[in-house]
């Protein structure tokens, strides 16, 4: 893809009840399973291949446009990946006035305290560890929704 995002959704039931979410990750394979994943649970999905691209989709980028703003209801990057880690990506979102109430989950395969700690306390909703599965999904679509699980 020339923009370097993909959009998707679950067809025509386009409403408040299926959340936009932004999925971030440098493994083609990784954000197309996360994509699946979240399309089992009604999300409309774009998908970014790196940190720049997710700011640029977001109107934080090099050029700020604000049109997407509104429209994500959550980000989940990977915390490793080349250029900007997840990390970053978590601190520019909440650093931004019209981006920092939206939700950031950050993944990694690597189950290290501080850094997950550490991305906790920078203003991440969750820390999942990867490989992402069906009941993680459940569990943040469950977040996105305000529901008791």
């Amino acid at each position: 893809m020339e923009s370097g995002f993909s959009s998707s959704s679950m067809g025509f039931m386009e409403n408040v009840e299926q959340p936009h979410v932004l999925a971030v990750d440098d493994s083609d394979i990784d954000r197309k399973l996360i994509e699946k994943l979240l399309k089992n649970f009604s999300c409309k999905v774009t998908t970014a291949e790196n940190g720049a691209r997710a700011l640029e989709f977001l109107g934080l980028g090099d050029h700020p446009n604000h049109c997407n703003v509104s429209k994500v209801n959550l980000v989940i990057t990977d915390y490793c990946m080349p250029g900007m880690t997840g990390y970053e990506l978590l601190k520019k979102i909440k650093e931004s006035s019209v981006m920092k109430e939206v939700p950031v989950v950050i993944m990694s395969s690597e189950n290290i305290p501080n850094r997950i700690s550490k991305c906790l306390e920078e203003g991440a909703q969750m820390f999942m560890l990867k490989p992402i599965k069906q009941s993680d999904i459940k569990q943040l679509r469950c977040h996105l929704m305000n529901c008791r699980s």
